[in-house]
């Protein structure tokens, strides 16, 4: 029973709810009209959305403004970026580093105590997310019985040893694996996670930041707040020039992009140059590029879960490469950014969250 106007209406969702999932609409391919209509199939009302990626849903009546942050009583931010080029410009004329660039703009919207408290409020739920995954045992809702691993992993690992044994210098990217895995599950499961730019891609940030504040020297909580402004400036980028949607661009746009926004932030923290961070959040894209997304079933389980381990490890291989050089490379993030974008506009439907081709078809779902 729904009750519109304070009037009762007789409401199945077994029968009343028909999805078409053959007919795409025009602005964005992940979206949903819903329309009421009467017994003898009158239309009485009809709204349509769009989930553009990053966590944004918007109305059709915004269709013609993909900017979806951009509104008419906006403050004017004091560096107003909006390509990787202008970000670095600004750096420079600075003397700051990228997150202090993102910061001064957070600024003009409200006091740098209230973004500090946001910003540790999104590490804090990244922190309870991962530490759920680890003890949350069972078997991931949708049918596909698939087992959570993050559990097991951390009982093999030494329930909270994260410093490890020494005997194997590769056991921090275990543990990398495993702040990745504990949080897509946790997503897959229904849990609560940071979108990092989407739930999808929503482990790569947190295991590289938990992997720089386990595993290397110096980090505090103002390096943690410069690793998420950085991340959140690239991911800027590919909102503006690109997409953050599966559906939209296949799952570059997802891991691809968080694999970008760790490597850059990650190589900030530790160090690195503005225009070190730009090639680490290059080659963190450029690495990505064409990766599809064909999730089994429509669910974001297989190959999901991995591969937001694997877009962690390679986030940090990212920055360890930017590291050793001086910032100088052949092929600029917003090269790389464009190339995703027609890379994205190119790859066919079926490979971009529609469940219709790759791995989705490929692997019998029981």
């Amino acid at each position: 029973m729904v009750l519109p106007d304070g009037h009762e209406v007789a409401f199945d969702p077994a029968t009343a709810l028909v999805f078409d999932q053959t007919t795409t609409l025009p602005f964005h391919p992940n979206g949903m009209r819903f329309t009421a209509t009467d017994r003898d199939g009158a239309n009485l009302a009809q709204r349509t959305y769009y989930s553009v990626g990053g966590g944004f849903v918007v109305p059709e009546r915004r269709d013609a403004d993909p900017d979806i942050a951009a509104s008419a009583d906006a403050p004017r931010r004091p560096c107003d970026f909006a390509t990787a080029d202008d970000l670095l410009r600004m750096a420079s004329d600075r003397g700051d580093p990228i997150s202090a660039v993102m910061a001064a703009n957070e600024d003009s919207w409200r006091p740098r105590a209230e973004t500090r408290r946001r910003l540790l409020e999104v590490w804090d739920a990244m922190q309870r997310c991962m530490a759920r995954g680890f003890q949350s045992k069972g078997v991931l809702p949708g049918g596909f019985e698939v087992e959570r691993r993050a559990p097991a992993l951390y009982r093999k690992l030494g329930e909270g040893n994260a410093r490890g044994t020494g005997l194997d210098v590769m056991e921090a990217m275990d543990w990398v694996n495993l702040y990745a895995l504990a949080v897509n599950e946790e997503n897959a499961a229904g849990g609560r996670v940071v979108t990092a730019p989407t739930n999808g891609a929503a482990g790569v940030v947190p295991a590289v930041l938990q992997y720089y504040v386990t595993f290397c020297p110096g980090a505090d909580e103002a390096r943690v707040m410069a690793f998420l402004l950085a991340a959140a400036a690239l991911a800027n980028l590919y909102r503006k020039n690109a997409s953050l949607s599966g559906a939209d661009v296949g799952c570059q746009g997802e891991v691809g992009v968080a694999c970008s926004m760790a490597a850059g932030a990650l190589t900030e923290v530790l160090g690195g140059s503005a225009g070190q961070v730009e090639n680490a959040a290059e080659i963190g894209m450029e690495h990505n590029l064409g990766l599809t997304c064909d999730p089994v079933g429509g669910l974001v389980q297989i190959p999901c879960i991995e591969r937001n381990a694997m877009g962690a490890v390679k986030a940090i291989n990212a920055s360890r490469l930017a590291l050793q050089g001086d910032g100088s490379h052949r092929v600029s993030l917003d090269a790389v950014i464009e190339t995703m974008r027609q890379t994205g506009s190119d790859m066919k439907s079926k490979y971009k969250e529609t469940s219709r081709g790759g791995l989705a078809v490929n692997v019998v779902e029981c």
